[in-house]
């Protein structure tokens, strides 16, 4: 998870990252492209599972966001906007300060990845 920097919409709230899927991208393009940019890390583009997905409306915008599962990545997370990361089990993630959006997914990811249960990689 990632807390949004200052100066930023919604700063100080944890997240998901990624970010705008460019013209011409897959959203798949999109996460390896802003993990880089965000966190350093380069995710497997077929290491990536879709999950699942949310719809929130912003005062400004509708946002439509696929979740993505990513079993493998290369680097080492390195936030480069300064920003906190911090790695934790899927049932920790809802008692974070949540941007809106990320609300539903964190606890669809809580209730879907019990901890201690293993998934085939």
């Amino acid at each position: 998870m990632a807390q949004r920097p200052v100066g930023k919409d919604h700063a100080g709230k944890w997240e998901f990252p990624g970010g705008k899927v460019e013209v011409g991208e897959t959203p798949e393009q999109t996460i390896r492209r802003e993990f880089f940019e965000e966190l350093n890390v380069e995710p497997c583009e077929g290491c990536l599972q879709p999950f699942s997905f949310a719809t929130h409306s912003y005062p400004d915008f509708h946002l439509l966001m696929p979740l993505f599962l990513c079993r493998q990545w290369d680097g080492f997370v390195r936030a480069k906007e300064g920003q906190a990361t911090r790695w934790l089990w899927p049932d920790k993630i809802p008692a974070l300060d949540l941007v809106p959006a990320d609300i539903d997914l964190a606890q669809e990811l809580a209730d879907r990845l019990p901890r201690g249960k293993r998934f085939p990689v």
